[in-house]
């Protein structure tokens, strides 16, 4: 199938696809005589992987240890269990700073009128955070 037909099929982009082989995520597609991206069933299993992947918030490199490890029929799970569990941890570390930037927010807001004045406490806060100039 051409790269359209195998975009639909995964619900991803032609352009998402291009981006994954040109990451080395998947193997450059071979051509058909007109020039088009031919793809086969395999790869359509490993873009699928790929989506899933990125849909749980794996990053790139960890996507390609795991699809290394998918391939690897002697892989020993404990490998897997690790990359899974660090991402865990990065993830509770975000989420930890996403919920301390909603609470100074839901701060700002409430400090704020909300009127027709021009002052504006949330974008005075904004503007003496960051660096010193």
């Amino acid at each position: 199938m051409n790269i359209g037909e195998a975009a639909k099929l995964c619900g991803i982009s032609a352009k998402r696809i291009r981006h994954y082989e040109e990451q080395g995520l998947l193997a450059k597609a071979p051509r058909s005589e007109a020039g088009y991206r031919r793809y086969t069933h395999d790869d359509l299993r490993r873009l699928n992987f790929i989506r899933h992947a990125r849909e749980l918030g794996f990053g790139l490199e960890q996507i390609r240890e795991l699809l290394s490890l998918w391939e690897d029929g002697a892989r020993a799970s404990r490998e897997v269990k690790a990359i899974a569990l660090s991402h865990i941890a990065e993830l509770e570390r975000k989420i930890t700073a996403m919920q301390a930037m909603k609470e100074a927010l839901l701060e700002l807001a409430d400090a704020c009128q909300g009127d027709q004045r021009p002052d504006c406490p949330i974008l005075n806060a904004i503007a003496q955070g960051g660096c010193a100039g």
